[in-house]
């Protein structure tokens, strides 16, 4: 924050002054853009304090990624986070993924209906607070209504409704996923894609790009002008390499960005269990 000075009434006190007060806001917005260590990161991998109150398995999971421009994303980011960079260039997805055994925590409560299961589309892209990274999420496209209802209610998150299919299809060497989304909301956008998998990676390391990108154990949101935070928990991701098929998107463009260049970086992951936490105000 800005620290208040007080000015000598002569030329020279005034300038050295204004001096003074120059480098105080160069120090402080060094201070804040301070982006979150190796050790900062590693330790959103500990498990939350207190109770989770969901389950969920999430699987079929694709991440692509391309490299945007960090201006391009600030207007379209709240103030306060600041956006999270790797070698110095802002990151985008695209991550389309199936879930199910989706159910209430104590695992006493009985099951939602229309909750059990359902497919899901996100855009997103990285932030951090007080060297805490995490997730901010442009939208979240889901064929279940009534998650739908419930995230923007109770995590102020941007979902849509959306018509999704997941085909999945075995040879003797490969596998092969196939993904459609079209949503129903506005405003309008549009997912497809085939990719077949590949083989298993080692398990990600702090100072590398695929655990800068995966790696991310909580969430953002806004909503009247308040932000929250919510934590989830999961075992390191086990990706493997995945093979691009076919593409057709306007996930990006949706929310008035241009569309990538170039080829995107995929990762796949088969399935993990998640636990997720409440939101907290910050």
């Amino acid at each position: 924050m800005m620290k208040a000075t007080a000015f000598v009434h002569t030329r020279g006190g005034v300038k050295n002054s204004l001096i003074m007060v120059v480098r105080e806001i160069k120090l402080d917005r060094t201070m804040e853009e301070q982006p979150p260590s190796s050790l900062d990161r590693l330790a959103m991998r500990q498990r939350p304090k207190g109770q989770p109150i969901m389950h969920q398995n999430w699987g079929k999971l694709l991440f692509m990624h391309w490299r945007i421009d960090e201006k391009l994303l600030r207007p379209l980011i709240p103030e306060a986070l600041e956006i999270d960079t790797f070698d110095g260039s802002a990151w985008i997805a695209v991550a389309p993924f199936t879930m199910w055994d989706i159910r209430a925590l104590p695992p006493f409560l009985p099951p939602v209906p229309g909750l059990r299961s359902a497919h899901e589309l996100n855009v997103r892209t990285y932030v951090y607070l007080d060297n805490v990274p995490g997730v901010w999420f442009f939208s979240l496209d889901c064929n279940s209504a009534a998650a739908v209802l419930a995230a923007r209610a109770f995590y102020h998150l941007p979902y849509y409704k959306a018509e999704i299919e997941l085909t999945e299809k075995n040879t003797s060497e490969d596998y092969f996923v196939d993904y459609s989304s079209v949503r129903t909301d506005d405003p309008p956008a549009e997912f497809h894609s085939s990719w077949k998998t590949g083989e298993k990676l080692p398990t990600l390391q702090p100072g590398s790009l695929e655990f800068f990108l995966t790696e991310r154990y909580c969430l953002y949101s806004e909503d009247a002008g308040n932000l929250y935070r919510a934590r989830i928990h999961h075992q390191p991701w086990p990706l493997q390499t995945a093979k691009l098929i076919l593409l057709n998107s306007s996930m990006i463009e949706s929310q008035g960005l241009p569309t990538p260049e170039g080829d995107p970086l995929l990762h796949y992951c088969e399935e993990l269990s998640v636990d997720v936490w409440p939101p907290g105000k910050i």
